[in-house]
């Protein structure tokens, strides 16, 4: 029987239910997870503190808040329906937790450490390339939204830039520098993270973030009684 004399026709009249499912903004999580993460891991770039076995000791809250935290929050980003948080979420979840599994293998003497007196380091150096390369292009694509994210995703993207090319050239001095623009990109994700989660609380904006006249206009879908309705992205 053909699909289409299965179908019964409805009458334009007959009341329909619609079922909406809440959901949290995701970059909310997603934004302190990347704020934590980095800047554990650029502060140890920067020189601030550590030895040898630091990034051992580092390990569990890289993998699970920078990691996997930010993992997960760009696959209910994807939920929501917002690009650019689930490719920012989903790709720097996904680095720290490749970061992290790297200084296992080291530790289990799979492969050698580079010899900490050079920076020359081009395995990493050439992931930093392709960090840095999508999310210049995250970064673009957020001046579409908010200032804060904007200069949140630059910070990041030139941090990642920095750190490729002091990876690649063996330039310790170069990578202490992308460690600090790192960490100053840290800052501005736990901004922005805590800008979204007091609107979130409050019902209205708190902390600046310097929204876009296009998300200033976006309609809102109201949260009343029952579910709360799922709107396109995170304004």
């Amino acid at each position: 029987m053909p699909y289409e004399s299965m179908q019964q026709p409805v009458a334009p009249d007959t009341p329909h239910r619609i079922y909406l499912q809440p959901i949290a903004a995701p970059s909310i999580l997603g934004l302190y997870a990347l704020a934590g993460g980095v800047f554990v891991v650029s502060t140890n770039m920067a020189h601030w503190y550590g030895s040898s076995e630091t990034m051992l000791l580092l390990i569990p809250f890289v993998v699970f808040f920078g990691g996997l935290a930010q993992f997960l929050a760009g696959m209910w980003a994807y939920k929501a329906r917002d690009g650019l948080a689930t490719v920012l979420h989903g790709m720097w979840g996904s680095f720290f937790m490749g970061y992290s599994l790297l200084y296992l293998v080291f530790e289990f003497g799979r492969t050698a450490v580079p010899v900490p007196t050079t920076a020359l380091f081009p395995d990493i150096g050439v992931c930093f390339i392709v960090l840095a390369a999508i999310t210049w292009v995250i970064a673009g694509a957020a001046a579409a939204e908010s200032r804060s994210l904007t200069s949140t995703m630059v910070l990041l993207a030139a941090g990642a830039t920095l750190a490729a090319i002091g990876l690649l050239a063996g330039a310790d001095a170069l990578t202490v520098i992308a460690g600090w623009v790192l960490f100053v990109s840290s800052l501005f994700a736990w901004y922005t993270a805590s800008a979204l989660l007091l609107e979130d609380a409050c019902g209205r904006e708190i902390w600046g973030l310097g929204k876009s006249k296009r998300m200033k206009e976006a309609p809102q879908v109201m949260t009343g009684i029952g579910e709360p309705g799922v709107i396109h992205g995170q304004a």
